[in-house]
């Protein structure tokens, strides 16, 4: 059975009439709308004031039920003028359900107490009902006559217009121009959808995950979540961590804004802690959860230089944590919660520190991005991070859950951020879906998943064939995973744009007009605008240029985490436009970005994967239009290989690889070490200067030796097979 009613699950103190509840509502399908447990929470004089259930209706309009978990109804009458009054002062302070003085919204009080054996006596002005008959009954009588008030009713409940929004009132003055169409799109994304409600209301006691694409709102959903936890359980210590150094702000600001708007009260941030994952000496700022784990359990904390001095440069942090877990042999538990952002950033080692660092029932939430990185994989399924106990047992299995109950493992398959062609976009030059195969031979594909259901997790359909190995398949995205209003409002050549250019002083120039003209004649702000060089070791000198072009013009510009302290990267107080290397830019978002200097993207013999990664996570940094600009022959393949995208109409159609395709893609596309590539160059050179000499006749193959002539051409038989 379907059910029309979406039940969120929050945390609650009335457990048994709360299960009744849901269970009525599973029971009868013909109702619609969202049943929320534990939520909304109401903030008043004497604190936050929790509301124990609230359906809201498209057809009756707003119900609070007043939960009783016993037989004592004594006061239920005052209760219900309570959580009327509350309510409904909370909805009349947003104009978007108020016409004139007169609120839009139907809103109704049902008692419910199911341990009463029959009905009290009580007046017909406050409903009591004790089973599912008096419910129903109770419920047909309500009706709405301002049902076109129910999606605003549902984002003023959500609370997320105004984080939706930011901070700034934006001002425009042309109806087409960009900074118009930007205010239109931001209007538009204003309620969160159902599994985004899920994610940040229900609450799983132990282990729960959260998986999407970049721009899917997992940052704004672990924001929400850790401030809804924190007005539920303001005893709780909760601790909210990061990888990019710049989330701090955002994730501080997300969270602040939530928790006053439900609550009407600032956070206690003794209580809520908003830690880099690293973290050093010193104190306030610079904690860390890695340094508090080693300070509390007296274990050698090592910074970035010392680890990578013991441990080499694949995974320092990584290893750090295995150490830190393996000397730590009985861990002190700090926490209630831990939210974690960004684990796809994080190896499972840091997941299982943050782990034990938990009370029982240990409940961490974990939010990562399948595609970020493009890894060839998921991460590694909770049993393997987790662990298993004396036994053997797992510590952590997530389950499928029932209707109504909380799920452990959610995916956000909506994209809010990117438009359906820039996300597909990103996608098929991610992975080289359209990429020229060298020598002209086999799949030109850079990396692909294993778990091919990814695909559609993620939300890509399947158009035509089939999601199997050496099988044909293409892949759309709909409107239901990529809202159309996020492509609408503007043409495919001007939402997403590749230009090449003749010298990178011509490229610089370029940009330092357009971001002129962004700021003069678009109506957009600084803040709109992000310019992203993919190499971040190249960064400083490359956007070098462009800054000094701009300063000429009078505009203000910033390298983030250089020119600004580490945490911040867009500085509002002075105007500044954003210019970045790629992994300050992971966690930000801007309306207008400019990707320079793409061409380094396109194809190299090491890091192939890390470059067009670099890319992919470049062009998900926009939400509305992007520009990849570049010169010489790299971007002219770019060029082609988007061309290809359009001809396909921004899909994905492509062999799916075999197994051992996708094990050679691993193999040749993966990141090496600094070590490995030299060994390779000088490999090569080795092996270049064999063949000159062999050519040339200064030696012959006789000169080898039988048994080396014989294993290179069984390597190289092997390798034609």
């Amino acid at each position: 059975m379907r059910l029309l009613v979406t039940i969120i699950t929050g945390t609650t103190q009335k457990p048994t009439s709360s299960d009744l509840l849901k269970s009525f509502f599973q029971r009868h399908d013909e109702l619609d709308g969202y049943l929320y447990i534990g939520y909304p929470i109401i903030g008043t004089v004497d604190g936050a004031y929790p509301i124990d259930s609230l359906w809201v209706s498209p057809d009756k309009g707003l119900v609070i039920f007043n939960l009783i978990e016993g037989k004592n109804i004594d006061g239920y009458e005052e209760a219900q003028d309570d959580c009327a009054n509350k309510i409904e002062a909370k909805l009349r302070g947003y104009r978007q359900l108020v016409n004139k003085r007169k609120l839009c919204v139907e809103i109704n009080v049902i008692t419910y107490a199911p341990a009463l054996m029959r009905k009290g006596n009580c007046d017909e002005d406050y409903p009591l009902c004790f089973d599912d008959k008096d419910l129903l009954a109770q419920i047909e009588t309500l009706s709405w006559d301002n049902s076109g008030y129910y999606e605003a009713l549902v984002s003023v409940l959500q609370a997320i217009s105004t984080i939706r929004k930011g901070k700034k009132r934006r001002e425009t003055t042309k109806p087409e121009s960009r900074g118009s169409k930007l205010k239109a799109l931001e209007d538009s994304i204003a309620n969160l959808d159902n599994q985004q409600s899920r994610a940040v209301i229900e609450t799983v006691e132990g282990v729960q995950r959260i998986r999407g694409l970049a721009g899917s709102g997992k940052t704004v959903v672990l924001a929400l979540k850790a401030a809804y936890l924190h007005a539920q359980h303001p005893e709780w210590k909760i601790a909210v961590t990061f990888n990019t150094r710049s989330l701090k702000g955002q994730l501080r600001q997300l969270i602040n804004t939530f928790y006053i708007e439900q609550t009407s009260e600032e956070p206690d941030w003794d209580n809520l802690h908003i830690l880099h994952a690293w973290g050093a000496p010193g104190g306030g700022e610079r904690t860390g959860m890695y340094y508090i784990f080693c300070g509390t359990n007296n274990l050698e904390y090592l910074d970035f230089l010392s680890a990578k001095n013991h441990f080499g440069s694949t995974d320092p942090f990584g290893a750090a944590c295995k150490k830190a877990l393996e000397e730590a042999a009985d861990p002190k538990p700090l926490y209630d919660v831990v939210l974690v952002d960004e684990a796809q950033d994080f190896s499972p080692a840091f997941l299982k520190l943050c782990y034990e660092m938990l009370r029982e029932p240990k409940r961490l939430v974990y939010a990562y991005d399948e595609l970020q990185n493009l890894r060839l994989q998921s991460l590694p399924s909770p049993e393997e991070i987790f662990g298993v106990d004396e036994h053997g047992v797992p510590n952590v299995t997530f389950r499928s859950s029932e209707d109504g109950q909380p799920k452990q493992d959610i995916i956000l398959e909506k994209c809010y951020r990117n438009s359906r062609p820039a996300l597909v976009t990103a996608h098929a030059l991610g992975f080289g879906i359209y990429r020229k195969p060298v020598g002209g031979e086999g799949p030109g594909l850079v990396q692909m998943f294993d778990q091919s259901s990814l695909w559609e997790e993620i939300g890509y359909h399947v158009a035509a064939g089939s999601l199997e190995d050496g099988k044909h398949v293409i892949l759309e995205r709909t409107s239901k995973s990529s809202p159309e209003f996020l492509e609408s409002h503007s043409d495919i050549d001007d939402l997403i744009m590749f230009k090449q250019f003749d010298s990178k002083e011509e490229q610089d120039q370029w940009v330092a007009n357009e971001i002129q003209t962004n700021l003069t004649e678009d109506e957009l702000r600084p803040d709109d605008i992000i310019v992203i060089n993919p190499d971040p070791v190249t960064t400083k000198s490359n956007v070098a240029p462009i800054r000094a072009l701009l300063y000429q013009k009078g505009i203000q510009s910033h390298t983030a985490g250089v020119d600004t302290a580490p945490d911040i990267f867009f500085d509002e107080d002075n105007a500044s436009v954003a210019f970045t290397g790629i992994y300050r830019a992971k966690g930000n978002e801007a309306a207008m970005v400019y990707i320079v200097n793409a061409e380094a993207c396109f194809g190299s013999f090491f890091d192939l994967a890390k470059l067009r990664n670099q890319l992919f996570t470049a062009i998900t940094r926009s939400k509305a239009w992007v520009r990849v600009l570049g010169v010489g022959s790299g971007m002219e393949g770019l060029i082609a290989e988007y061309e290809k995208v359009k001809d396909h109409r921004f899909t994905l159609d492509f062999i799916y690889p075999t197994k051992a395709q996708r094990d050679h893609m691993n193999i040749v596309n993966r990141d090496m070490s600094e070590a490995e590539k030299q060994k390779i160059k000088k490999s090569k050179g080795n092996v270049a200067s064999l063949i000159q000499e062999l050519e040339s006749g200064d030696i012959y193959l006789e000169d080898l030796g039988k048994d080396t002539v014989n294993r290179l051409m069984s390597l190289l038989k092997g390798k034609e097979e």
